[in-house]
């Protein structure tokens, strides 16, 4: 009896994370294209960073990084999630693919953070360092993109790379507060149906 138990809780968990997985791509799907024919400096103006946020904070390190994973992986195979419905295998060489590709190390360092510090703060703290790693990474891989495989815009330098990143900053700042917000509110409740 008590093993049946265990067995139906074990396959209660396993479904619900599938489920979420699932769930988080398809926010992430949406959020990279609700928005993204806005383009400032050749990088989309989307949700996504703000998805990646919350799948971080509501689904904890592991699960939210396996779930910004299968986007990635299903963005690569060549399924128009990406922005402007685009996908497929050539995306690992656009200037904006490092910005897809921190969403999920921006997923795990968020649940880190919001596990050790579970409070407003701490959660409002973790979406603003998850949005600092997104910048820091895409910036970086747009940067060395231009320079090394793509055709750089005319006289393209590392502080122009910044100075297009500094137009959606103020958006993304206030999405990521929140978020930290929002996460901090909806957690227990996401916990509760986790049991």
């Amino acid at each position: 009896m008590m093993t049946t138990t265990i067995t139906r809780t074990n396959n209660h968990s396993r479904t619900l994370r599938m489920v979420q997985i699932a769930m988080f791509s398809v926010l992430m799907m949406i959020g990279a294209n609700i928005s993204s024919f806005l383009i400032i400096g050749g990088v989309p103006i989307t949700l996504q960073t703000f998805f990646a946020i919350i799948a971080g904070i509501l689904l904890g390190s592991r699960t939210g990084a396996v779930a910004m994973l299968f986007y990635l992986f299903i963005g690569l195979a060549g399924l128009p999630v990406f922005a402007k419905f685009s996908g497929g295998i050539d995306s690992l060489v656009t200037p904006t693919f490092g910005f897809i590709l921190s969403y999920v190390i921006v997923a795990y360092i968020v649940g880190a953070i919001v596990r050790k510090f579970p409070t407003t703060k701490g959660f409002v703290i973790a979406a603003l360092a998850g949005t600092a790693i997104n910048y820091l990474i895409g910036t970086n891989w747009m940067y060395v993109a231009y320079k090394l495989w793509f055709e750089a815009p005319t006289n393209f330098t590392y502080q122009m790379a910044w100075a297009w990143m500094m137009v959606p900053l103020p958006k993304d700042i206030i999405l990521a507060i929140f978020a930290g917000i929002f996460g901090y509110r909806l957690k227990p409740i996401v916990q509760k149906y986790k049991k």
